[in-house]
């Protein structure tokens, strides 16, 4: 637990960024409590990259409020309090290393150079390589030790481990969770690599379709689902079709009929009868199942939910300020 005087590290409140092409993000809003280790899930083209943009003050909001501390999005001293790697690991290609680190010195008033130093060293990359020779894995260590050694308190990923070998995730994975908890440091991260998020995150926000579906604690989240298998009703073809007591007693995140059986991911809205089984499902199984089916109802933990009174309105048409074309 962070020891962080402010307790939430971002609030969204009706949070929206419009395209030309249209909405990427709209009528978000959650909390995301200081000092956790927050996955940011969804699938592609669900505004993760844009959630994350905007809070690192890369895009500006089309709609709402974004808050950092407590303070306003835009307001300049957010800047010394945010780290942003971009999946795009956009590093100067003709800077040495060493020339990379004494870039972020420059740049940044509480630079931790010892610490670059370290996390560089771990990784057997050398001071003296240009960046545009290193592989994707050392770049990515170059880019960690940037935005780590910058000593901010929230620290945005954006996809950081998606082009790394299985030991080069496990090791850059090791190394972000050892400073999160040396220094209460507050991570939110995208990531497509959902079976390694439960041993990394405490804390989920899951998008689709550019709107909040789940948020909260895993602790919180995980127990509110049962995952169910059961004999199914007879249907109209070689499968059968979930028996409609579910529909009726319980929230249907995901189902599925093989032949007789069913399985289904339910939020429990009665208690379960003997002529099923059920478990609590993974972590993953969740996740898939919102992801399989955007239109379920969101589920927002109450650490993660934002009062009501004070969510914005959603913007009409004639209103909302112009977003760009980035």
């Amino acid at each position: 637990m962070s020891s962080d005087p402010y307790p939430y590290a971002v609030e969204a409140r009706g949070l929206g960024r419009k395209y030309l092409r249209g909405w990427a993000v709209r009528e978000v809003s959650f909390r995301l409590p200081t000092g956790c280790v927050s996955a940011l899930v969804g699938p592609n083209g669900a505004g993760k990259s844009t959630l994350l943009r905007m809070a690192a003050r890369l895009q500006r909001p089309t709609a709402g409020e974004l808050r950092l501390f407590g303070m306003e999005v835009d307001d300049p001293a957010v800047l010394e309090h945010v780290a942003f790697v971009d999946q795009e690991r956009p590093l100067y290609k003709g800077f040495s290393v060493a020339d990379t680190l004494r870039l972020g010195r420059e740049l940044n008033p509480g630079w931790d150079q010892a610490a670059a130093e370290r996390i560089v060293e771990a990784g057997n990359v050398p001071f003296d390589a240009r960046v545009g020779t290193l592989s994707s894995g050392q770049r990515t260590r170059v880019a960690l030790a940037l935005a780590l050694a910058k000593r901010a308190r929230l620290l945005l990923l954006d996809e950081p481990m998606a082009d790394l070998d299985p030991l080069a995730r496990h090791e850059l994975s090791s190394l972000l969770l050892a400073e999160a908890v040396e220094r209460g440091l507050t991570v939110l991260m995208s990531s497509h690599l959902l079976s390694e998020l439960e041993d990394m995150c405490d804390h989920l926000v899951v998008v689709a379709g550019g709107r909040l579906r789940m948020a909260g604690r895993t602790e919180q989240l995980l127990p509110a689902h049962r995952l169910v298998t059961g004999l199914a009703d007879p249907g109209t073809g070689p499968d059968g079709v979930l028996p409609g007591r579910f529909a009726e007693r319980h929230i249907v995140i995901d189902s599925r009929c093989t032949g007789r059986q069913f399985t289904a991911l339910i939020r429990p809205g009665a208690e379960l009868d003997d002529s099923c089984q059920s478990v609590e499902p993974t972590l993953e199984e969740v996740l898939l199942g919102y992801l399989r089916s955007p239109g379920a109802p969101a589920l927002i933990a109450p650490d993660a939910r934002v009062p009501a009174s004070s969510v914005p309105a959603p913007p009409k048409a004639s209103t909302a300020r112009k977003g760009g074309n980035a």
